[in-house]
């Protein structure tokens, strides 16, 4: 079952690519976005099936870079890069090939024990999905307002490329899996959420582009966070090797 939803997850994401070679913009962001929702569903139906495996691992990184790198890519070149043929193509390469090795990079640390980003709390870079829909921001606010200075090339290109570094980036970013919201505040975060979806279904392009605001003004406190949880545990490192030579000394 978990292998099937990421598969489906690549169907879609290939199918954005087809309804932007037809010019049906809203439809291909829209393809790429479900890949995202069901790549958030896939690992979760594994884990609760305890159907975890390192072939659906495995597959589950390759549909991302299909259906995160590729096809965002792709659609965005064929949406408005393709009017600055050389720039624009580096740009778009340069988008999905930072992906791929954001995901190599996940894949080779799998069975690294030290990770002191996930130990933390938190996620190393940008993850490919979300950093397929901070690509997308240009394109949901041209679809809403039709303003051609969302469509520029350069502007664009510039746009991708900082995403293309914030994907392979050391910093450390906000993981929504290791959140646990207090019991007190458990109600109003679920109203929010409710709120957030009828949100989606009324203005999906101005919801997706608060969300992906958010998630760029939420960057600046990931790092604050964990800076804090660094410098607590360099002294708490620094207090045990104190404790270990003063017990050498004794």
């Amino acid at each position: 079952m978990p292998n099937a939803i990421t598969a489906a997850a690549l169907c879609a994401g290939l199918t954005g690519v087809r309804f932007a070679i037809e010019e049906q913009w809203a439809y291909a962001v829209l393809a790429v976005a479900l890949a995202g929702v069901l790549d958030g569903i896939d690992g979760r139906i594994a884990r609760l099936l305890n159907a975890q495996s390192r072939f659906g691992a495995e597959l589950d990184s390759l549909a991302d870079s299909l259906s995160f790198g590729m096809a965002p890519a792709l659609i965005l070149y064929m949406w408005a890069l393709q009017d600055l043929p050389r720039f624009g193509w580096f740009a778009a390469l340069g988008f999905a090939i930072c992906c791929a090795l954001r995901l190599a990079r996940f894949n080779a640390r799998i069975d690294v024990e030290d990770q002191p980003h996930q130990s933390a709390g938190f996620l190393t870079g940008v993850p490919a999905p979300v950093g397929a829909g901070l690509a997308f921001t240009p394109c949901y606010l041209w679809i809403e307002t039709g303003m051609p200075i969302f469509r520029d090339p350069i502007v664009l290109s510039i746009w991708i490329s900082i995403i293309a570094v914030l994907l392979i980036s050391n910093m450390a970013t906000l993981s929504w899996g290791a959140i646990r919201p207090r019991r007190d505040v458990r109600l109003p975060l679920l109203a929010f959420a409710a709120l957030g979806f009828a949100a989606m279904l009324l203005e999906p392009w101005w919801s997706l582009t608060a969300i992906s605001a958010v998630y760029l003004a939420l960057m600046p406190y990931a790092l604050f966070k964990y800076g804090k949880i660094k410098r607590r545990r360099a002294r708490d490192s620094d207090a045990e090797q104190s404790a270990m030579a003063a017990q050498s000394a004794d």
